[in-house]
This record gives C-alpha cells, structure tokens and sequence, in this order.
C-alpha cells in the first residue's frame, strides 16, 4: 500500500482535464498549421477548434473545483487559470500543483 492517500475526485478530474485541454492545444495548432502555412485546408481547425474551447472551460472549471478542495491560496488559483491561455502550460501547472500535493498533502499545498 502507498503512504500516500489516493487524490480527491476534483484534482483527479483536474489532472485529466488539464492533460486533455493540452491535447487540444496540440491539435489546434496543428489544424491552424495546415490552414494558415500550408494552407491545404481547415478541417482541422473546425474539428479541434470547438473541441478546445469546451475543454478550456472545463479547465478553467476544473481549476476552480481543485483549488477550493484543495485549499489552493487565490493567487495559485490566479496562476492556473492563467495557465489555461499559453499552450500546454496547463501541463506544467498541473504537475507542479501533483508534486505539492504529493509532498505536503491538500490543505497546505498553495
């Protein structure tokens, strides 16, 4: 058994959001790729672009719901909402706010 207590619902679904708005970030820039530079259509964007923007909300969601479970101080809160905007930093946000928890626990992880 691990010393170290499963993670609430909130910042697991935070960590699956956050690695899924990073994919789509992904996806998005690949579609604008192929619709601005190489300019060989927009299928891409069409797809990945909706996609993103649902995913975005659900990070900026799941950010919210993860930092009152766990005690996050406003400005960490702050941080990761505005981690949501560059791409694929909500990535380093979520892993750095994992490695907290796992080292100090949810109440004191800020």
């Amino acid at each position: 058994m691990s010393s170290i207590p499963a993670a609430p619902a909130a910042l697991r679904l935070f960590r699956y959001v956050a690695i899924a708005e990073a994919c789509s970030w992904a996806g998005l820039l690949a579609g604008m790729y192929f619709k601005y530079i190489a300019a060989t259509g927009d299928l891409g964007v069409k797809i990945f672009g909706p996609v993103h923007g649902a995913l975005f909300v659900l990070y900026v969601l799941g950010a919210l719901a993860a930092g009152r479970t766990a005690r996050w101080s406003t400005g960490t809160i702050a941080l990761g909402l505005a981690c949501a905007i560059p791409p694929f930093t909500s990535l380093w946000f979520e892993r750095r706010m994992s490695a907290r928890l796992a080292t100090t626990g949810p109440a004191t992880a800020a």
